[in-house]
This record gives C-alpha cells, structure tokens and sequence, in this order.
C-alpha cells in the first residue's frame, strides 16, 4: 500500500483554478490492482493528465483502508484480485459495496481485464459507477475518471451503461418463485459469477453440452435473452 502526499480535496468533486480548455476538475484518484504493471501504467496514465493519483493498493484490505483515510473522489479497481482465491478472501464486489458504505462521495470504477456480463451485472449491483476493460485507452481511462467524479453517467459504450440500460427497459420476474431446477440454479448462480460454460463445466463436474443445454433451458424458462439478463435476475434473486 502507498500514499501520496497531497492536500485533501474537499467534495464535492473541485475545479481546477482557473479549469482547463474542456472545464476538467482535479479529481483524486486511489487504484486498487494486484499487479505492480497494471499499477504502474496507471500511474503513468493520471500523472499525464490534471488528475491526482493520491494512492495504491495490491490488495483488498490495504484498498478499504486507502479508501477510507484520504475518501478519494474515485477508485480504479481490478475486479478479480489474485488474494481472492484464498479462503474468506474479500471479493471485488464485496468490495465496492464497502467502499460505498464508508466513503460514499466516492466512486468506483471497475477496471477489468474480463469483458463479462456477470462480472458487470454483479458490479452494478454492488455500487459501481463505471466498468472499463483493461484494453481501453489513456483517453478513455481518463475521461472515465472525469465523468464518475463529475457524478456523470459513464459513456454509451461502457459496459455498465449497456447493463443499466436493460436493467430500466426490461421487465423482469420478480415475484419470488424460481421456474428453475435446482440444476439450472446451479448453473445460473455460477453464470452470475462470471464463468464461462467451460469453468461451470468444471465446477459441477458435468460436461460442456450439458452446461449449454441449461443455459438454454433457464433463458428459456426466465423468459430473457443472454446471460447478462440471467445474471440480474438471478442477483435480484439473491442467487448471487
């Protein structure tokens, strides 16, 4: 875990003296990634902008604790942490719900390497303001910490926005009753987490084909159209 020396900003999110040419605000920035590359772009990327990364963290803990003493205006985090692994380890959603609850001027944006819709539903639901995929420019890493200190909605394009969008336009079966078998809930719970058809095949220890063969079934049975709906309904479920 380090810190950087700076004066605290106070919130709401402050501009800059005098602004720059697109009115951008100093936003200061904590980044909350297991791996000392990922961390070291990052650094590079806000250093080149009016941006302030005030500090780091490799792991969840150290993040919350971050968090919690300098209440930065937003917070990049990995969305799977390599501790995770580890028996009673705190997940990255876990995480976000955290960050929310003791800090909640400040916002997250998931930084993932994983372009998954369980992975983003599950962010969404735990407070996330943003989710960006670890193959986005400085460009759009930046403009992404601008909008969440701003308070703005991420852009169109993000994966959060998408999931956020069908959450508002699609009607889903909230009344408490699973159409499901406790297979295919099984198999939704694990769609919910993130893996893919392969890694549920190993978990349950059934085969590829037969994990399709549910997937089908409960999209059918939920009345949704991928796997990005299943995972809502199954979060607002409580399955996940």
């Amino acid at each position: 875990m380090s810190t950087v020396s700076r004066k605290p900003a106070a919130h709401p999110y402050p501009q800059a003296a005098g602004g720059t040419a697109t009115g951008v605000a100093v936003a200061d920035v904590v980044v909350i990634d297991d791996h000392e590359v990922v961390r070291y772009g990052l650094r590079e990327v806000i250093g080149d902008s009016s941006h302030q990364l005030v500090g780091e963290a490799a792991t969840a803990s150290e993040g919350l604790q971050l968090c919690q003493s300098l209440t930065p205006h937003v917070v990049l985090l990995d969305i799977r942490f390599g501790e995770a692994a580890a028996a009673g380890a705190v997940s990255s959603f876990e995480l976000i719900a955290q960050i929310r609850a003791t800090s909640p001027e400040t916002r997250v944006v998931v930084f993932s390497a994983h372009d998954n819709p369980g992975y983003v539903s599950r962010a969404m639901a735990a407070g996330a303001h943003d989710y960006l995929l670890k193959g986005e420019s400085a460009e759009a890493i930046i403009r992404a910490i601008e909008s969440a200190a701003a308070g703005r909605p991420p852009e169109r394009a993000a994966a959060l926005r998408r999931t956020v969008g069908m959450m508002a336009n699609r009607v889903m079966n909230d009344d408490g009753d699973s159409p499901l078998t406790p297979r295919e809930s099984q198999v939704l719970t694990q769609i919910a987490h993130g893996l893919s058809n392969k890694e549920i095949a190993e978990v349950l220890a059934i085969s590829v084909e037969t994990v399709k063969e549910h997937v089908q079934n409960l999209l059918r049975k939920l009345a949704v159209n991928d796997r990005t709906q299943a995972a809502v309904w199954a979060i607002r479920q409580g399955l996940a």
